[in-house]
């Protein structure tokens, strides 16, 4: 059994207050990045900003960043539609 934790992290106050940004829109740059940087995948960095894939995927669109997706992601879509 794999036991998953979350890490709850704590940004102060003052430092998101400087950003000028609320906190969903901190985290919705801190998704984007951790999915430019191929640490998230979509899902994972959608999840983390509390979005719907779709949602996330026309925030990158705007931004002009592309997804990522590979012959291997197809092949594991196929392989996942087949079984549905």
């Amino acid at each position: 059994m794999i036991s998953v934790k979350s890490m709850p992290v704590l940004i102060p106050s003052e430092i998101v207050n400087q950003t000028g940004m609320s906190e969903q829109e901190v985290l919705m740059e801190i998704s984007v990045l951790f999915f430019q940087m191929n640490k998230l995948s979509l899902g994972k960095a959608a999840k983390l900003c509390g979005l719907h894939q779709f949602q996330f995927q026309k925030i990158l669109a705007t931004r002009k960043i592309p997804i990522h997706y590979d012959i291997e992601d197809l092949k594991q879509d196929l392989i996942h539609l087949q079984k549905i």
